[in-house]
């Protein structure tokens, strides 16, 4: 048996959760967690860790060059390098509102990415 331990951050307490499980990754027990969230948490960490993606576009015309972004739900922590090498390629003309959508089905996760602020042109 191996063990994994995991920090859960579904509230403040921080509990130091231990994911006991075999080779294959099919989890034996669950230890450490003080509520139900921490036990779900360790659950989807240990075996579909998933993230919300923040990075920056370029801006075209606009009165910044670079533009906040993130996905408007979580994706597969896997695919955060393939999302920053996305994000680098888009380039986005002003004006930018806060929450348009600047790539819809973002790396075909079904997950949008939006914009985290406003940008007015030039």
């Amino acid at each position: 048996m191996a063990k994994t331990n995991i920090i859960c951050i579904r509230c403040p307490k921080g509990c130091h959760i231990t994911v006991t499980h075999d080779d294959d990754r099919n989890i034996q027990s669950i230890e450490g967690f003080s509520c139900p969230r921490g036990e779900e948490y360790a659950k989807t960490e240990f075996t579909n860790p998933v993230r919300v993606f923040t990075s920056t576009v370029r801006v075209k015309g606009g009165d910044l060059d670079l533009l906040p972004v993130k996905t408007n739900g979580s994706i597969p922590k896997p695919m955060m390098m393939d999302a920053a090498r996305e994000s680098c390629r888009i380039e986005i003309e002003a004006p930018v509102k806060i929450g348009d959508v600047i790539q819809s089905n973002f790396c075909g996760t079904g997950i949008d990415l939006v914009a985290a602020r406003n940008i007015k042109a030039i």
